[in-house]
């Protein structure tokens, strides 16, 4: 007999955001130069830490030591291209998590072959924008540049052909759809709300979100509590900052105070999270 999936709860995520908080797992980031700065404060504020370790020379062996490892797509080079594949087998190999961030995936044909060259080393989780999320399936998809001109519902068949090489994949937006796999390994998604209209016109903290998933993946007992996790913790303290900001800038220094203070009540009450129906075919 099959038994009906079982979606994270709230309290599973703020329980992952206690072990968060008590563990302060590193998390080594291999990201683009635009977003190295502000990922690392998203990081220390929320309660991890970071290492930006993405030279051929160190790549592969910090990777079998981080507690999570992000690889965002956002500025390669050759370079970082070379130590992006050392970073994800070594990752791989060790039973490290990892997080792929396919930034700019279906506009630009260099790194949309980099990702798909990615994929067989089995990204723990996979976060990007709905176009991003899409074109990486193989199902078409409009991006421009980085941003998403898809809704991240018309997302989630495309996460879920994914899973065939993620255990969890989230299309972000307006509000977030995610899908991956319970304890039981039944397939099941969520959608969470919240955010604010402010957080894309701060930069980088759509990576700042891959960066906080690789987090806690480190700690959460599955690939999808621990992405949903970073999710609602960034919505919720995306929203308590819309609240004290009166544009880009104070919303910035708001939002990092937020992931400060946000704790295990505090997502309790204010996370907006329920059940997403997965289609039978899945």
């Amino acid at each position: 007999m099959t038994t009906a999936p079982i979606p994270p709860t709230v309290d599973d995520l703020a329980a992952a955001l206690d072990a968060l908080r008590a563990r302060v797992p590193l998390v080594q980031s291999l990201t683009n130069v635009v977003s190295a700065n502000f990922l690392t404060n998203v990081l220390l504020a929320a309660g991890a830490s970071n290492a930006h370790i993405d030279n051929v020379h160190e790549a592969a062996g910090f990777a079998r030591i981080a507690g999570g490892v992000l690889i965002n797509l956002g500025t390669p080079d050759d370079g970082t291209a070379a130590a992006f594949t050392l970073a994800a087998e070594a990752a791989r190999d060790a039973g490290t998590p990892w997080v792929l961030d396919p930034v700019g995936v279906g506009g630009l044909p260099w790194r949309t072959g980099l990702a798909a060259d990615l994929l067989p080393f089995r990204p723990t989780a996979i976060r990007g924008n709905a176009s991003e999320v899409i074109a990486l399936a193989g199902l078409g998809g409009d991006t421009r540049g980085v941003d998403s001109s898809d809704d991240p519902a018309a997302a989630v068949p495309a996460a879920l052909a994914l899973l065939a090489h993620a255990d969890a994949v989230s299309a972000s937006g307006p509000v977030d759809h995610l899908v991956g796999r319970d304890a039981a390994g039944a397939t099941t998604g969520l959608r969470i709300g919240g955010g604010s209209a402010l957080l894309p016109r701060v930069t980088s903290t759509g990576c700042a979100l891959g960066a906080l998933a690789a987090a806690y993946l480190a700690v959460a007992p599955t690939a999808l509590i621990g992405l949903a996790a970073a999710h609602a913790h960034v919505a919720v303290a995306a929203e308590i900052a819309d609240g004290n900001a009166t544009g880009p800038g104070s919303f910035a220094v708001a939002f990092l105070d937020a992931l400060y203070s946000v704790n295990a009540d505090v997502l309790r009450v204010r996370a907006r999270v329920e059940p997403v129906d997965i289609p039978a075919q899945a």
